[in-house]
């Protein structure tokens, strides 16, 4: 453990639905809902407006509209976000040569790297502050709420407490004293299944997590996790901040317009997933061990499967024949709305041959069906466009072949609203590269 807090965890606020209202005048304090915005769209992000009325991430967009239906429901803009981002790392890149970023919206920050030691609570904090100003600076207004702390862990947990837009130090010698009163949930790789487990033995807090022995969290939750939980009840995390993150996993996911229970279908759907992890995997020169089959459910629930090799592969037939077989385990009655395959337990090399069956043969892609999943086409809330006459601005509504355009930027009022036909030859959209909805994931913290 570090004799000072000198690791800090950088979390933009709201970061999808901030960038909105920063780029749209006539949004800013008002509800904002950023995600699909189909039948089966899911929330990405909410700003703080619509999180009053209960809407969260991963909320379905019908359950969100049905809690908030007077707030702004509008579609991704992954470039914009990427934009952002990296002029926001930016400034933390500024500050320290070592910085971890998780994700677009946050970071770990090492002080330590920077030459800074001896760092009293308020020396942190005073460098916290001058960083969450940089950041508005050089974001356009956008804030960041930053948590300090012994550990990646203490730093992450202490990110969360004051937001928005806050900042909380955690002394150092005080890090068990303070997780104790904070619900198990908070350690990481606690979820609903292990904490319902360690309910029925009346362990509800950190407090009274850490009352138990290792001997008896093993006993309850198995050996890695009961090992790993019993150090981080205490903030026993001597976890390193690294610049350069290991990928820890390739994977493909998809949202589908309607539940799908026609086993063949999401079986040939499962082979091109398979054959798009391979090629990524041959991309990044990577090989995995372990195939992994997410399910989200007509009710929400999520599954997944995993099966690990005897070695790695980046064959795109090694991993359909696994999830295919992983796909086979689960209940498909009552219809799959979400379909996913992944690789990890990643690896540089690759052991040829190991797991080719003679009876394989190649996944023939041209007789596969296309993945019937959710798509934006046309003209969709949120999108920017350009008209020759009004200049910048962004899709209100489409619809009944007329689209309705808000003229404003993040540099102007508030703007007028015109309504013009679909194919108005005056108005054209931005239309930028953006990347699939797939996933290269590299973990959590």
């Amino acid at each position: 453990m570090r004799a000072d807090p000198s690791i800090l965890h950088v979390d933009l606020d709201a970061f999808f639905a901030a960038v909105e209202q920063r780029d749209k005048p006539s949004l800013r304090g008002k509800p904002v809902v950023v995600g699909g915005i189909g039948l089966r769209g899911v929330v990405s992000t909410a700003s703080y407006e619509a999180r009053r009325y209960g809407v969260r991430s991963a909320m379905s967009t019908a359950e969100a509209r049905s809690r908030c239906p007077h707030a702004a429901y509008l579609g991704t803009r992954f470039e914009v976000y990427r934009e952002t981002s990296q002029a926001v790392m930016a400034q933390m890149r500024a500050l320290s040569p070592l910085v971890e970023p998780l994700s677009l919206d946050e970071a770990f920050v090492d002080l330590a790297a920077a030459g800074l030691h001896d760092l009293t609570v308020e020396d942190v904090h005073a460098i916290g502050m001058d960083l969450k100003e940089a950041i508005r600076e050089a974001s356009g207004g956008l804030t960041a709420s930053v948590g300090a702390g012994t550990s990646k862990l203490i730093a992450k947990i202490a990110s969360d407490l004051d937001k928005p837009d806050g900042i909380v130090v955690v002394p150092a010698g005080t890090e068990a004293e303070f997780l104790a009163p904070m619900q198990v949930t908070v350690i990481p790789g606690v979820g609903p299944a292990t904490a319902q487990r360690l309910g029925l033995i009346g362990v509800r807090t950190v407090a009274e997590l850490q009352q138990l022995s290792e001997e008896e969290l093993v006993r309850q939750v198995g050996v890695a996790h009961g090992s790993s939980l019993h150090r981080l009840a205490v903030a026993a995390d001597a976890r390193a901040v690294v610049s350069d993150r290991e990928t820890k996993s390739i994977s493909v996911e998809d949202t589908f317009e309607t539940d799908l229970i026609d086993r063949s279908l999401l079986a040939a759907i499962s082979d091109r997933m398979a054959h798009r992890v391979a090629e990524r995997l041959q991309k990044a020169q990577l090989s995995g061990r372990t195939v992994t089959v997410k399910t989200r459910m007509h009710d929400f629930t999520t599954h997944t499967r995993s099966s690990t090799l005897a070695g790695p592969t980046d064959d795109s037939r090694v991993i359909a024949r696994v999830a295919r077989r992983l796909l086979e385990d689960s209940d498909v009655s009552g219809g799959i709305r979400l379909l996913g395959v992944g690789v990890s337990s990643l690896a540089d090399w690759i052991q040829d041959d190991l797991f080719t069956e003679s009876e394989d043969v190649p996944i023939d892609l041209a007789v596969l069906p296309e993945r019937p999943r959710e798509r934006l086409t046309g003209y969709y809330p949120g999108q920017d466009v350009v008209h020759a006459q009004h200049g910048a601005g962004w899709v209100w509504g489409s619809g009944r072949g007329r689209v309705t355009v808000r003229f404003e930027t993040a540099t102007t009022p508030a703007g007028p609203v015109r309504t013009f036909a679909v194919d108005d030859p005056e108005l054209t959209r931005l239309e930028r590269v953006v990347a699939e909805e797939d996933s290269s994931s590299t973990g959590t913290a």
